[in-house]
């Protein structure tokens, strides 16, 4: 093999070992052997098997989501929801995002690989997503990406990562919608009503 399909196969390998054995049992031997190469080849590109996973989660965890522009929130937050619904049922990721999310518990580096490249990748998001929803008039200038985001991703982790309950056909649009509802609703200006009820008595 040349030497990009070398690092192909051992990335590959990572992976595919990862979801087998998970990251406790993960051993440079055992990735060596599911690549077909030597150990050596494996060193030759990182000293350890935690320097090998801090590289792949920063990758995968970077790269960015296809975000096309639907001409409404509701939909830019149902196309978003339907590609995470796809990564997080995949078999491979449905294995490996819990196993290095217990590890991250016991491992400072993996914890911080993991905040870093997911928070990244989810401010991107919503920047873009809540950025268009402001321009189009749907939301008002000053709504927080951050909230955004958790509102799409925590509803649609729990479902498929740590319930692990099915999908009905209609469940994404319906959590588009409420998604966007609340959105708008968090995040418009304060009524007359809404000032009085915050002043103190």
């Amino acid at each position: 093999m040349l030497r990009g399909e070398i690092t192909t196969a051992i990335r590959q390998a990572v992976v595919q070992e990862l979801a087998a054995a998970g990251y406790g049992r993960l051993s440079i031997e055992a990735v060596a052997r599911r690549a077909g190469v030597g150990k050596t080849a494996v060193y030759r590109r990182w000293s350890s098997k935690l320097d090998m996973v801090l590289e792949m989660v920063t990758d995968v965890a970077g790269q960015s989501l296809p975000m096309p522009d639907t001409g409404s929130l509701r939909g830019d937050l149902e196309f978003v929801l339907r590609i995470a619904a796809r990564a997080l049922r995949h078999p491979m990721a449905s294995q490996i995002i819990p196993d290095l999310l217990a590890e991250a518990a016991r491992n400072p580096q993996i914890a911080h690989t993991l905040q870093d490249a997911l928070l990244a990748n989810q401010r991107e998001i919503g920047v873009r997503l809540i950025g268009r929803a402001v321009e189009r008039g749907e939301l008002p200038p000053g709504t927080d990406p951050e909230a955004a985001v958790d509102l799409i991703v925590g509803p649609l982790y729990w479902r498929l990562a740590v319930a692990r309950a099915p999908l009905p056909d209609a469940y994404l649009s319906r959590l588009a919608a409420s998604i966007a509802a609340a959105l708008v609703a968090g995040f418009a200006a304060p009524t007359e009503r809404d000032v009085d009820s915050r002043a103190p008595a």
